[in-house]
């Protein structure tokens, strides 16, 4: 589908950072109508304090995915994930998209969409392991299942730019920052 707003995709292992760096952007680019930060869908209940999702109910999840209504899905970890159809207007309308998906779409949505960037955020296993461990919602034979799938998905290309999150988050963070605005200049 032609666009002329860019969609950037976040991605990552858990516990690299991809929703801390989302919500400060979010925050930070607050009132900005050139950015979009929209809410995905997803079958997991909704945890206080983390990333701001839309929770569905598997059934539910099923039905919207029948009739169309992502743009962008995928399975994880046991649960279902889905991209509203909504950021296709917003990309219509020239509107910078930035979400949070599954490595596993990259490919799909280098296809559908263009102008698109990726930020691959990284962090080393052992980092990963503590914030999955402090953040409290998995055990740790969870995470070790979730650090399993780390590693093999390697993300290349000239549309990736890389971030190490291993710093202050909001190092990380500013240098989100200048991505994002210098889309905002480009368009």
């Amino acid at each position: 589908m032609p666009a002329s707003g860019t969609l950037v995709l976040v991605v990552g292992p858990s516990g690299s950072g991809k929703d801390t760096l989302i919500a400060g952007a979010r925050a930070a680019l607050k009132g900005d109508t050139r950015f979009l930060f929209p809410r995905r869908a997803i079958t997991r209940p909704q945890v206080i304090g983390a990333e701001d999702n839309e929770t569905m109910a598997p059934g539910a999840f099923a039905a919207a995915m029948a009739v169309g209504a992502f743009a962008l899905a995928w399975r994880a970890h046991g649960f279902s994930y889905g991209i509203p159809m909504s950021i296709e207007a917003a990309l219509g309308h020239g509107r910078h998209v930035i979400i949070n998906v599954s490595r596993s779409v990259i490919s799909e949505a280098r296809q559908r969409y263009q102008p698109l960037r990726i930020v691959a955020l990284w962090a080393p296993p052992e980092v990963l392991a503590e914030r999955l461990a402090t953040r409290g919602r998995e055990t740790g034979v969870e995470i070790d299942q979730r650090l399993g799938r780390a590693s093999p998905i390697t993300v290349e290309g000239p549309d990736v730019t890389r971030i190490e999150t291993t710093g202050p988050a909001v190092e990380s963070l500013e240098e989100f920052l200048q991505i994002l605005r210098a889309l905002a200049l480009e368009g």
